[in-house]
């Protein structure tokens, strides 16, 4: 059964100009969206964003959460019927962490069965891309500059 945690990765290069985007396969909805995947139980948010880098993408690189933590929450009525059917009955509502992953300037995702292509494009590009509002704020505030105390 899902917890009602998941995680999105931000995947970045060249000096974080440019966001990969990934295209989710026909069974899985055939929507663009980030590196993502649930945080199984007894993992850590953290350890959920690296092992879904890795499987989703093959890139070994930390995951970091930049100056602040950033999430955002879903209800689970977003999801179709048969996804619902796999968290557990008590979840109501998804919380998602976000992380950011830096990949070398030159690197190319290896996608696994749950993509069928990727782009890179810059970050609002991304945010404009992206099939749920909530991932493109997330987006934009992961990448935001730090912000200044007075």
């Amino acid at each position: 059964m899902r917890t009602g945690k998941e995680v999105a990765i931000f995947v970045t290069r060249r000096a974080r100009t440019q966001v990969l985007i990934v295209h989710r396969s026909p069974v899985q909805g055939s929507y663009w969206h980030v590196v993502a995947g649930g945080v199984e139980r007894g993992e850590t948010a953290e350890d959920a964003a690296q092992r879904e880098l890795r499987e989703e993408t093959g890139l070994d690189a930390p995951v970091h959460t930049r100056n602040r933590v950033v999430e955002y929450v879903y209800p689970l009525t977003e999801e179709p019927a048969d996804r619902r059917a796999t968290y557990d009955p008590s979840v109501a509502e998804v919380i998602v962490t976000c992380f950011v992953a830096d990949a070398p300037d030159d690197w190319e995702p290896e996608l696994d069965w749950e993509h069928d292509g990727h782009r890179w494009c810059s970050p609002q590009e991304a945010a404009d891309t992206l099939r749920w509002p909530e991932t493109a704020r997330a987006l934009a505030e992961s990448l935001a500059p730090p912000e200044r105390g007075l």
